[in-house]
């Protein structure tokens, strides 16, 4: 028997099974919309000067491909992109160049159809995608062209200009995460015509012209290309002689690929790939010495370097075929919906400012965690994210968590509406541990920290775009194990060790500039390792709870009005003396978790309501004991 969903084990309160039914059939955003079908389109070879039949397979089951119906005509040097329903064949020729953008459907064996057309006739171009839009790039006309264009997949119509690559090249391999799309390698006219190692990408859900990502190793034409959420992996091609070569890169981290093994069979003239969750896929191509046209599919893993191994075979040898599957690296952002992300409705959780989304988030070592603010009751595993020592930032949509040591500068994030595990975001300015972290829906900000030495340095970062850290300017005076807490406007950091003492200080930034810090008052005493995180304060008050120096814990809460310089006043007392825990909530009530106590670590989880004084309450239980934690919610006080 099938399962349902939510199981028993996982509802909340009332779920409608209407909702769920009407999300699967319009939206796809539910796990159970998600396929696993790859399709392999069009084509040429020395015995067909063009092709019209689409192979199939299932990508996570190795065989050879199956009928699934035709193009509306025969074509070739198209380029692929799949969502969770549609599968996008866009451009090529017949010989003559096209326009053209048809669609199947994934969830049937049929035959292609109009979807409308490009904003130019292209050949040789390469398409990537997330859920909603699709993206096309690169190709010849029968110059190299610079051009991108878009399409929303689930309607129909002609595409729209997004903007230009930032060299015009054809013979590109392409490929995305949920937030990127990448182009690399490809041929450059000119006399002589070179092939190229460019690295370009977009933010899919933007517009505009293409920023330079880094570089291949290998100048390559007519690579194939793949993804996952977290990494882009390029395969075979020309050299100009054909290779077994795969190189890889992080989308989340600008920079040049590295290599990451090898193909089982040298690729060129040109196959394609595509992906699930955790398998690649290469089919077709030339064999080295351009003579032999393949018929091979063969696969590679997703996480593990080495030598791709046999799949299966085409119904036929080809090349210039395109290649789409409905469950790549770009369709992940919403895959697998956890049932606890949904409200007692049954529909996902709203976004949109203070009181409106409902989560906060936990990091204990590398496992993520989170409660529903508004209702008491124990955490649940949201997932996992790297371990570290530092800060958090969130928006409404986004959890931003600094991991980094004296020895690296890593910063990772996860989506609110997607339980899953951390992916890379990108690096602070310096590395450094135990600094202080906070945000408004706009800005993250990172203070302080140990490098290992105490530093003044502020970094901030945009919560919506993937990089590294910006210089924000400095604290007035260095220190680490420091905290911090914001409004939309005001960041204020507090506390901290400032060698060879721990210090009183607390100083504010505006959020929206780029400054030094100024002085805003001083704590009821010096500490560090208050509760750090972005969320447990409201647009008017900031909450300081817990922390400690040296041996002696604390557990006095203490507000500050944010808008006013000042020092602190008393609030109330924590459930225990206690450092090192996070803070997060929703600008009405505040939530403290974890944290060291005297002998041990702890599990508790305590809250207030932000606008009173009074002590902090009993609100549930972590998973486990631990100290370290930062906390993020999706509508903290600095989000109205």
């Amino acid at each position: 028997m099938a399962s349902s969903y939510p199981t028993r084990n996982q509802y909340q309160k009332i779920w409608k099974i209407n909702d769920i039914t009407k999300n699967i059939n319009t939206k796809g955003t539910h796990p159970s919309s998600f396929g696993d079908t790859a399709i392999f389109m069009g084509g040429n070879s020395d015995a067909a000067s063009s092709m019209q039949e689409i192979d199939t397979v299932q990508i996570s089951t190795a065989g050879n491909s199956t009928d699934f119906g035709d193009l509306t005509a025969a074509k070739f040097d198209c380029g692929g992109m799949g969502g969770n329903f549609r599968g996008i064949c866009t451009g090529g020729r017949t010989p003559s160049v096209i326009n053209v953008i048809e669609y199947i459907h994934f969830a049937s064996t049929g035959n292609g159809a109009d979807f409308g057309d490009l904003t130019s006739a292209r050949l040789m171009v390469k398409s990537i995608n997330n859920l909603t839009r699709g993206v096309t790039g690169s190709g010849a006309t029968p110059s190299n062209s610079n051009v991108i264009d878009f399409i929303t997949i689930q309607t129909l119509g002609n595409a729209v200009d997004f903007g230009d690559l930032t060299v015009a090249r054809s013979r590109t391999g392409a490929t995305q995460s949920p937030t990127r799309g990448v182009w690399g390698g490809g041929f450059v006219d000119g006399s002589p015509a070179v092939l190229s190692n460019v690295l370009d990408f977009i933010e899919i859900a933007s517009t505009g012209n293409a920023t330079d990502f880094g570089d291949l190793a290998t100048a390559t034409s007519y690579s194939s290309a793949y993804g996952s959420q977290v990494s882009g992996m390029w395969g075979g091609g020309a050299t100009p002689s054909n290779t077994t070569k795969i190189e890889k890169i992080n989308f989340g981290s600008l920079g040049n690929a590295t290599n990451f093994g090898n193909l089982r069979t040298a690729r060129g003239g040109p196959g394609d790939a595509t992906a699930n969750s955790t398998k690649g896929i290469y089919a077709g191509g030339e064999n080295p010495s351009g003579t032999t046209w393949l018929n091979e599919i063969e696969t590679e893993s997703l996480t593990s370097s080495g030598t791709g191994v046999d799949f299966g075979d085409l119904s036929r040898a080809k090349s210039a075929l395109a290649a789409a599957s409905q469950a790549h690296g770009g369709l992940a952002e919403n895959f697998p919906r956890a049932p606890e992300l949904y409200s007692p409705t049954g529909k996902p959780l709203v976004f949109g400012g203070v009181g409106v989304g409902d989560i906060a988030l936990f990091n204990s070592g590398s496992a993520l965690e989170f409660i529903n603010i508004s209702t008491l009751g124990n955490a649940v595993s949201f997932g996992t994210s790297g371990v570290g020592s530092g800060g958090a930032a969130a928006s409404n949509t986004r959890a931003v968590y600094h991991q980094g040591s004296t020895s690296n500068s890593n910063i990772s994030y996860v989506e609110f509406s997607t339980k899953g595990n951390g992916a890379d975001f990108g690096d602070t300015t310096v590395n450094r541990a135990n600094l202080g972290g906070t945000s408004n829906a706009t800005r993250g900000m990172f203070f302080g920290g140990e490098a290992p030495s105490p530093s003044d340095v502020i970094d901030y970062i945009t919560i919506a775009t993937l990089g590294n850290a910006t210089d924000f300017g400095n604290l007035t005076v260095a220190r680490g194990n420091i905290s911090a807490l914001c409004n939309t406007s005001r960041a204020v950091a507090f506390g901290g060790y400032a060698a060879p003492a721990y210090s009183d200080v607390m100083d504010y930034v505006t959020i929206a500039s780029t400054s030094n810090a100024t002085d805003f008052g001083n704590l009821v005493e010096a500490s560090s390792l208050g509760a750090d995180g972005a969320g447990g304060s409201s647009q008017t008050r900031g909450i300081i709870a817990g922390g400690g120096a040296g041996p002696s814990y604390y557990n006095k809460i203490q507000y500050i009005t944010i808008a006013s310089t000042s020092n602190t006043t008393d609030f109330g007392d924590l459930t225990s003396n206690r450092q090192s825990f996070g803070a997060a909530g929703n600008g009405t009530r505040g939530i403290y978790a974890g944290g060291a106590i005297v002998p041990a670590n702890t599990a508790a989880i305590d809250y207030i309501t932000i606008a009173s004084t009074a002590n902090s309450q009993d609100f549930g239980d972590l998973t486990s004991a631990a100290q370290g934690q930062n906390g993020a919610s999706n509508c903290h006080g600095a989000l109205a």
